[in-house]
């Protein structure tokens, strides 16, 4: 029998780790169910890649190549600035703390302010925070699939029509359930509204409400029940 022996150096080691892992199927049942738990920092990096099509990133560190992520003094200050680096994309407001994110000012400010726009393919302006395609879904279905095992029940569906209230000025009025369809140009104001109808759509994790007056769809989101 003819044997034929490579010389890999640590890189390929880790890239053919992760490839194998990747392309085995193994991993995707637990992805769709949202439970694995990633430890270690080059291969993960190289095995995220592979799944997502973008390296880990902690704190907006890429960790490819063996970089060490950013750490902090405690876990609430290294999720703080996880929060900060999120609301760097997701909005123009600032912050409530001191910044402790050392690459918050390399974000475009606002730049995805809903969860699919945080993939550079999906963004209308092409920045967001990965290059994979589909990565805000990804995080969505996750996400959902999560809210929906909670307690080993998935939750029953909202009986219409009910009343919201809405404490922000600018919530913006949609065509229809999804900020893939166009924007009617008024926001609902402070108050509160009956909603008769709900979907889901890409930017809102609770569903798009139909608002009774037929003037659109919001995000509720943003909206609390009552």
């Amino acid at each position: 029998m003819s044997t034929a022996q490579f010389t890999l150096n640590g890189r390929q080691n880790r890239e053919l780790i992760a490839l194998c892992m990747a392309e085995s199927g193994v991993l995707t049942p637990y992805l769709e169910r949202g439970r694995v738990l990633f430890k270690g920092s080059a291969t993960v990096s190289c095995l995220t890649r592979r799944l997502t099509g973008t390296p880990l990133r902690i704190c907006g560190r890429i960790t490819a190549n063996g970089m060490k992520g950013n750490s902090f003094a405690t876990p609430q200050l290294g999720i703080r600035a996880q929060v900060q680096h999120l609301k760097a994309y997701a909005s123009t407001e600032p912050l409530k703390n001191e910044c402790i994110d050392p690459r918050f000012k390399y974000v475009a400010r606002g730049c995805a302010e809903v969860v699919e726009w945080l993939g550079q393919q999906e963004n209308p302006q092409g920045k967001g925070w990965a290059t994979g395609a589909g990565y805000g879904e990804k995080i969505i279905a996750i996400l959902k699939a999560i809210l929906a095992t909670a307690g080993g029940t998935a939750p029953a569906p909202a009986a219409v029509p009910f009343m919201v209230r809405v404490s922000v000025p600018d919530l913006r009025i949609r065509s229809g359930p999804g900020t893939n369809t166009a924007a009617t140009g008024k926001f609902t104001g402070i108050g509160v509204f009956t909603i008769t109808e709900v979907k889901d759509g890409p930017g809102s994790t609770k569903g798009w409400g139909r608002l009774k007056s037929g003037a659109g769809w919001i995000a509720l989101d943003y909206a609390q029940k009552i």
